[in-house]
């Protein structure tokens, strides 16, 4: 069986970090495991705690991993201090695993700053270099980049420059831009669209979480970068248009849309929706 590693935070609701990294690597068909950054007290109003797990305790759960069941993907999610950075870089140096998808988390959907200034700084320093791809937002790809997005040929420039600046392949996110749902992918000094259809569906936490995960996941698998992107679009588009309603705020997706056999039903048997 593939196997995939998320270094990332928890979410004790269940919709983004590591819980909705385990839910998508699973749903993608490989064996997931985790390395816990930090814990964080949240539902789908907002973020009200972080709890930072220690460098060395980090270090020990990546040992753990890495010397057992190699992982042949790495996902890195939250990464909120920048000792924690330094520890897995260490260990992307030590180890290296054939590929490593890095969403550079700043902030919430809620809004929630996750990160830490020098954690910034060290994760483009330490971190992106060590990228097979990097998958920012667009307020990220701005941070990252230096440059304001505001339209398509913004996210062309915006991706030219980071991959020119760390030396690997960027996954521009375009759902911040008002009219449209498209991601762009830039590698190689090339750029190919990839369309995704504008699902209204106010709930979207995890929704980055989600898509780096299921790339992650499909290079994992041996289908090459494009089609893991591909693959990793269809699965989160399926993921939103379940419907799925829970929680006050913006809630998280149904990451279990496409299971089906008699353990997923319930009484009645019925599958979730």
């Amino acid at each position: 069986m593939h196997t995939a590693l998320t270094i990332a935070g928890s979410d004790s609701s269940g919709g983004a970090g590591i819980q909705a990294d385990i839910k998508t690597m699973m749903a993608n068909g490989v064996f997931a495991m985790s390395a816990i950054t930090s814990l964080t007290a949240q539902n789908t109003t907002g973020v009200s705690a972080v709890l930072n797990v220690t460098p060395s305790f980090l270090g020990e759960q990546l040992d753990q991993i890495f010397t057992d069941i190699f992982p042949d993907a790495v996902k890195i999610g939250m990464v909120s201090q920048a000792d924690l950075i330094r520890v897995i870089s260490d260990r992307l140096q030590k180890y290296r695993p054939a590929f490593v998808v890095v969403d550079p988390v700043m902030a919430a959907t809620s809004g929630a700053k996750l990160i830490s200034d020098d954690a910034v700084e060290l994760l483009q320093s330490e971190l992106m270099p060590r990228a097979t791809l990097v998958t920012p937002n667009i307020p990220e790809a701005e941070v990252l980049s230096g440059m304001h997005v505001q339209s398509r040929e913004d996210m062309c420039r915006a991706s030219e420059i980071i991959h020119n600046r760390f030396h690997c392949a960027v996954l521009c996110k375009g759902g911040h831009l008002i009219d449209q749902a498209d991601d762009l992918l830039f590698r190689e000094g090339s750029c190919r669209w990839f369309h995704g259809e504008r699902i209204c569906n106010e709930n979207t936490h995890g929704t980055g979480c989600t898509l780096s995960s299921a790339i992650a996941a499909n290079l994992a698998k041996g289908f090459d970068l494009e089609t893991s992107v591909e693959r990793a679009k269809e699965y989160i588009s399926g993921a939103l248009s379940a419907m799925l309603d829970l929680g006050k705020g913006s809630g998280p997706m149904n990451h279990a849309f496409a299971f089906s056999g008699r353990f997923m039903e319930d009484s009645e048997g019925n599958l979730p929706r």
